[in-house]
């Protein structure tokens, strides 16, 4: 029989509850022990759920049930035991112990209960993953990317894969990675919008989904030089209809992880009620009513004169005056792309908008209506000093069937920052690359 092979049926934690009563073989490792004298209380985690497993002196030989006592954290472990109801349990259910075997036996295990500095913990990133905290956030994180996924794959959206490797910049080129292609210059990518838009013009409704890189030299809690992040992009959409797809898709991906991981918020000690109130209408106001509160709310660093954008600080003191996600739309086009629109009304300002998540998350959402005439893009680009045969083939979509059009882009982590409660944005992602940090 093979180490891995099992004299009961193997069933995974997660599912132990459908096996009452019943033997069964549960394969994974030790993550914490207590005994008291005639009882070894074992917590085994197999990837799915950790579960109290209890062995009982007077059923195992002196031997085996020292061996049980001196096994080490993280120890690969097969337990053979009966399923039992306990309403203590997190799950609700512990194991008796029948047999005990240790596949493995874990060299010390250097993350410990006590109390770890961050920079310690960071350099154990492949070994802090296993903690309850972080399997929660990750967990978390994939209940994300699935509701993502499910929410555009459910409207009618096109899944269009977009290039990591780009000759142009959707913002200048100031802020990406530079790489070598063949003799040429290429960038790792900060967007795949642009391509959204020829794919659009294709599709109709299209989302690309993958990483993107910013070779932004910040130390703050809210960025990473690589993240993940979705792109929307619909023909014939104009700023509020952008606003109102951003609000609905936002409200179901937090829906989703009420549904499905509230144990996992209740570990992490996330204020559920806070994310209860995430519902529709969302808030909407214009750069100039946000300057507004800036002015009055904000200190004298904060009171940024008009034509400059907001940071952090300030999307926070902006966002204390709402109890949900706040749409500010219409900014100075001076701060903004060169690929949006402007404002008819008003061609000083871009029928742009940000999402500012509320509790001081900042911005999880960037987007707005895109330039659809060919002659004001061009001029654009001029502007921006951007070279325009890197843009030949986007000037395309406008001479061949030029259209109205919108999208917007999510932030993975930033979302799962706001919705797991976390401080900083490096937990919110398995191996988080930050300016000084490549691994591990």
């Amino acid at each position: 029989m093979s180490v891995t092979e099992c004299q009961a049926p193997r069933v995974y934690i997660e599912n132990i509850g459908e096996y009452l009563d019943q033997e069964v073989c549960i394969l994974g490792w030790l993550y914490n022990k207590r005994s008291s004298g005639k009882l070894h209380f074992l917590q085994v985690r197999d990837g799915t759920e950790t579960i109290q497993c209890v062995m009982f002196k007077g059923d195992f030989s002196e031997e085996a049930f020292k061996q049980a006592d001196l096994t080490s954290q993280e120890s690969t472990l097969k337990i053979i035991g009966k399923v039992k109801k306990d309403d203590r349990s997190p799950i609700g259910y512990e194991i008796g112990v029948t047999g005990f075997e240790v596949l493995s036996e874990a060299q010390e295990y250097p993350i410990t209960p006590k109390e770890h500095g961050t920079a310690f913990l960071m350099d154990h990133r492949h070994l802090w993953l296993r903690s309850a905290r972080q399997h929660a956030i990750i967990r978390i994180r994939a209940e994300i990317i699935k509701a993502v996924r499910d929410y555009f794959d459910s409207n009618g959206f096109t899944l269009v894969d977009a290039p990591i490797f780009t000759p142009s910049a959707c913002e200048g080129t100031t802020n990406l990675f530079e790489t070598d292609y063949f003799e040429e210059k290429a960038y790792l990518t900060q967007s795949g919008q642009l391509y959204m838009e020829a794919a659009a013009a294709a599709f109709g409704k299209v989302y690309c989904f993958g990483p993107t890189f910013r070779a932004e030299k910040s130390k703050t809690r809210r960025h990473l030089t690589e993240f993940w992040m979705v792109e929307p992009e619909v023909a014939f959409n104009d700023l509020n209809d952008n606003m109102d797809l951003a609000e609905d898709f936002v409200v179901y991906i937090v829906q989703r992880v009420l549904q499905n991981r509230r144990r996992e918020l209740t570990l992490l000690e996330r204020d559920i009620a806070k994310l209860e109130n995430i519902q529709k209408p969302f808030p909407r106001i214009t750069y100039d009513e946000a300057l507004a509160i800036l002015h009055e709310k904000g200190t004298e660093e904060q009171k940024v004169p008009w034509g400059e954008d907001f940071g952090g600080d300030e999307e926070t003191v902006i966002s204390q005056e709402f109890d949900r996600p706040l749409f500010i739309h219409r900014y100075p086009a001076q701060c903004k792309a060169f690929y949006m629109k402007s404002d008819p009304e008003n061609p000083k300002l871009s029928l742009n908008v940000d999402m500012i998540a509320p509790e001081g998350y900042g911005e999880v959402i960037g987007g707005g209506q895109r330039e659809e005439d060919l002659n004001v893009l061009l001029e654009r680009i001029k502007a921006h000093n951007l070279p325009i045969e890197a843009f030949d083939w986007y000037l395309d979509i406008r001479k061949y069937g030029s259209f109205p059009h919108s999208g917007f882009g999510l932030g993975i982590e930033r979302t799962v920052s706001w919705l797991c409660g976390l401080h900083h944005v490096r937990e919110t992602i398995p191996f988080p690359r930050l300016m000084g940090r490549l691994k591990p």
